[in-house]
């Protein structure tokens, strides 16, 4: 399971999404702020990417000596550390693992170890180093996101217009499953 160590920045600021949303200033800031955040969750999770670079940090299981990371696009892994069946742990220098980039930002990560050990990885990952670095149209899919999510607030059971996701397709990352 991937642990973000910090919350995700929202790529579009509250002023944006209120004067979207057509609100006067500060009316239901709280809410319009929560809004935000689960829209671009919502977002990450479709894309299959988290959008400005925050720390992960995961335990992963080894099997053939390898684990893939779970967010991506990974910029940087910070550190790794062996953690034997036995207890303890071993910090590992970059001798002791090998990484290998795949397609669509995620990483591979390789060691010499039996299968069934764990690690756990610290890393970075994330598309953009800030709020500029988002493409626009990821932003307009968050706020019309924001939007379906606040006009919804009364149950209404409705599914979210087909622009966001076509706002968000180009960026999106498929895969076939069953890759450890």
């Amino acid at each position: 399971m991937t642990t973000s160590l910090l919350p995700g920045e929202v790529p579009v600021s509250l002023n944006e999404a209120r004067g979207w949303l057509r609100l006067g200033p500060s009316v239901d800031d709280a809410i319009v702020a929560q809004l935000l955040r689960a829209a671009t969750s919502i977002c990450e999770a479709y894309i299959g990417q988290w959008l400005i670079v925050r720390a992960a940090e995961e335990i992963l299981t080894l099997y053939g000596g390898a684990v893939r990371l779970t967010a991506r696009p990974v910029v940087a892994v910070e550190t790794v550390t062996l953690l034997p069946a036995g207890g303890g742990e071993t910090m590992l220098d970059a001798d002791g693992y090998r990484l290998a980039r795949e397609r669509g930002g995620a990483v591979r990560l390789t060691l010499a170890c039996p299968d069934g050990a764990r690690v756990r990885i610290s890393y970075r990952a994330g598309m953009a180093e800030g709020v500029n670095g988002i493409p626009e149209a990821i932003r307009q899919g968050i706020v019309r996101m924001t939007q379906h999510l606040h006009d919804a607030r009364g149950g209404a059971n409705e599914t979210p217009p087909a622009v966001i996701a076509a706002l968000w397709q180009p960026w999106r990352l498929l895969g076939l499953g069953g890759g450890r």
